[in-house]
């Protein structure tokens, strides 16, 4: 391995998921993904035989939360660098990320361009880090500024949602209609999340403005043309 090398480790239950990270954290030069983990048992397993620079991680797992990890590999590997990719957008566990050191923090559904400036930014810290035994105060003010920065923005865009939309039933309907592939109409939608026709609405409209969920007009042969949502794909 040469001294700019990125191993990199995914931590991610879903398979389509991880392939999606595999294929474009690929496409960046000295970046290498050598092992994926569709549990914590199964990271921490591979991290026994191998130490990557860089995990993705994903805090929804199976048998064990997230953030939790993170600490369990920060007390054992202090040397890897965290980012986690997750849908988890409340303000405990971004503040956990913070405080367990975490390089960076991306929400579900991923922008692409996001995830990988986020990498690029990583690596231009990496050798900034490696290369240079001794840094002035002015470039380690730069690093921590960056830092905070992306932060306390990830922090603020939690808190920040706007009126008629509460946090815990967004998560709920983030879950549900992520686990749809088909376009639904809001009624549909409506019955799958178990919530009124007019509160499933607003929040479907919501995560159309942040992007997650696209419109489809269906122009049937009778009647007015009906509006179908489905999840945003990573492309």
């Amino acid at each position: 391995m040469t001294e700019n090398q990125i191993n990199v480790m995914i931590i991610e239950d879903d398979s389509t998921a991880a392939q999606i990270y595999e294929q474009f954290t690929k496409k960046l030069e000295h970046f290498t993904v050598v092992a994926t983990a569709g549990s914590g048992e199964q990271a921490l397993e591979l991290l026994t035989i191998f130490t990557p620079q860089l995990i993705l991680l994903d805090v929804f797992l199976p048998d064990i939360n997230g953030v939790e990890l993170l600490w369990e590999i920060r007390k054992k590997y202090r040397g890897i660098d965290i980012i986690l990719i997750t849908a988890a957008n409340d303000v405990e566990t971004v503040g956990e990320a913070i405080r367990g050191g975490a390089f960076g923090y991306l929400v579900k559904p991923v922008i692409i361009d996001k995830f990988l400036s986020t990498l690029k930014h990583y690596q231009s810290t990496r050798i900034e880090l490696t290369e240079n035994k001794m840094i002035n105060q002015d470039k380690i003010d730069h690093l921590f500024r960056t830092r905070h920065n992306r932060r306390t923005q990830s922090a603020a865009a939690v808190t920040e949602l706007p009126k008629g939309i509460d946090k815990h039933t967004l998560r709920l309907v983030r879950d549900k209609v992520r686990e749809v592939q088909q376009s639904l109409n809001v009624d549909e939608f409506s019955q799958l999340v178990g919530i009124s026709y007019s509160t499933m609405r607003r929040y479907l409209e919501y995560l159309v403005s942040c992007k997650e969920m696209q419109v489809e007009i269906v122009y049937g042969s009778v009647g007015r043309p009906e509006r179908k949502y489905r999840v945003t794909n990573f492309t």
